[in-house]
């Protein structure tokens, strides 16, 4: 039977680099797939997430400014919703002890 290939897994820095040199250097797509011992469709692939995700890399400070400001507002309203659930556990660890306590005057425990 046929050897199994090892997946191999390249970090964003090295496909970068290897993107890089296709966009700055013209390195050939072919070269750099025998080099890189990948398929073609690998590297479009990566070529693909580079383009769908080029307006990420290429917002201002504003649109970061407004995405901490999100992220901020989030963390904010967690916070108050973990506050007014522990309020409610409180309540409810009240009102179980109140429970347990009027069961035994009544003699049901």
């Amino acid at each position: 039977m046929g050897e199994r290939k090892i997946r191999r897994k390249f970090t964003a820095e090295q496909k970068a680099a290897v993107l890089r040199r296709h966009l700055q250097d013209k390195v050939p797509v072919s070269d750099l797939c025998d080099e890189y011992k990948i398929q073609p469709s690998v590297f479009y692939g990566w070529q693909r997430q580079l383009l769908e995700n080029m307006t990420t890399a290429l917002e201002n400070n504003r649109g970061r400014r407004s995405r901490d400001n999100r992220e901020c507002r989030l963390e904010s309203k967690i916070e108050a919703l973990e506050s007014r659930l522990a309020k409610k556990d409180n309540v409810i660890a009240e009102i179980s002890e109140e429970y347990v306590r009027l069961k035994k005057a009544l003699g049901e425990l």
